[in-house]
């Protein structure tokens, strides 16, 4: 094994080898290709890296480029560290609010640099808008200039905002349920905006894009301080703390594991028949707050319960979605592709990494 993938946490390196398996014949098409991946240091944008870079090892006969580019408002510099020094990935610290000028030919850009915890956007509400909007203009004309065989934006399952019960599960046609004016409308608004950019740069310009919409992914390397519910559920368990929720935790949604996600993604990132489309990617069981606690507790075997608590902050629950879960038909039709990990599964996989687990 090679130094650098000794490097990984094991459970990280066993999610790579899984999505190497699950996405091998997309994972292909990239040999000898140059890929761009803005927020590389965020959550999903690393595995897109952990990803690329084992397949630069054990599976491509031509290796590709990885261009990381980061500017460390929020993504974590440790999660590359793996892969410092090694000679097929560049690291470049940008904001891509700003002229990028990069010189490299680009192939593929993956576009995950944006702000997507609610605790952070509503902390830096004009970051996040200029991320979404200035941002993704910027990675689209480089796209466009570069004439690139593809674009993956990856947006959010909050562009529905709180959908209406006939509207659950949700598809991508539903136009969405969503305030222009309230604490969360920085993230879902600039998201719907720049999914209007990806539309119309495809339409204009024939910039290959592919706009993905993921439905609450998680697992190993979240930020314990994210202040989403799986993390912070997370937290409390560890630290043998009774576990908060700031709802009384019937309120749902659909949580899926982040090899099930990253695959599906690169999956669509080479396959033209996605271009100019949205696709929910996600997992369609649909579970409460309150069992999702539950659930957490007992794979951590805390037992010190659940408790419901009024949040301080007025606005946490402000716009808030009753339900979310995802209609996947589309992209089943598309690709063959289903979620495979179950909750209890994926939590047990998370809360093994933060323990340093090696099993």
């Amino acid at each position: 094994m090679s130094k650098q993938k000794n490097s990984l946490p094991p459970i990280i390196l066993d999610d790579v080898q899984q999505i190497c398996t699950n996405a091998a014949w997309a994972l292909k098409r990239l040999e000898g290709k140059t890929i761009l991946i803005a927020g590389a240091a965020g959550f999903l944008p690393s595995y897109f890296v952990h990803t690329l870079a084992y397949a630069n090892l054990e599976m491509l006969k031509r290796p590709c480029k990885v261009i990381c580019l980061d500017n460390f408002r929020t993504g974590k510099a440790e999660r590359l560290l793996p892969w410092k020094g090694h000679k097929n990935i560049k690291f470049l610290t940008k904001d891509i609010i700003k002229p990028l000028n990069i010189k490299d030919d680009i192939d593929y850009i993956i576009h995950g640099a944006s702000i997507a915890s609610p605790v952070w956007y509503r902390k830096f509400p004009l970051e996040t808008i200029d991320a979404n909007v200035i941002g993704t203009r910027r990675l689209l004309d480089l796209a466009r200039v570069q004439k690139s065989a593809g674009f993956l934006y990856l947006s959010s399952s909050e562009i529905y905002g709180d959908p209406l019960k006939q509207f659950i599960p949700t598809s991508e046609d539903y136009w969405g349920n969503v305030s222009s004016t309230g604490p969360r409308a920085c993230y879902d608004e600039s998201k719907r905006l720049a999914e209007t950019l990806c539309m119309t740069y495809y339409r204009q310009f024939d910039v290959p894009v592919k706009i993905i919409r993921p439905f609450n992914v998680y697992g190993p390397g979240l930020r314990l301080d994210d202040g989403r519910v799986v993390p912070d559920f997370i937290k409390n368990a560890l630290e043998k703390k009774t576990i908060t929720i700031f709802s009384n935790g019937k309120v749902t949604r659909s949580f899926c594991y982040v090899t099930d996600a990253i695959s599906a993604m690169i999956m669509l990132l080479t396959n033209d028949k996605a271009d100019g489309e949205a696709f929910n990617v996600g997992n369609d069981e649909e579970v409460t707050i309150f069992k999702l606690a539950k659930t957490v507790d007992e794979v951590v075997g805390n037992k010190e319960g659940v408790n419901f608590v009024e949040n301080s902050d007025k606005a946490y629950l402000k716009d808030n979605p009753q339900r979310r879960v995802p209609n996947l038909g589309k992209i089943q039709k598309t690709i063959d592709w289903t979620p495979r990990i179950p909750l209890a599964e994926g939590l047990r996989r998370t809360i093994c990494f933060y323990k340093g687990d090696k099993e």
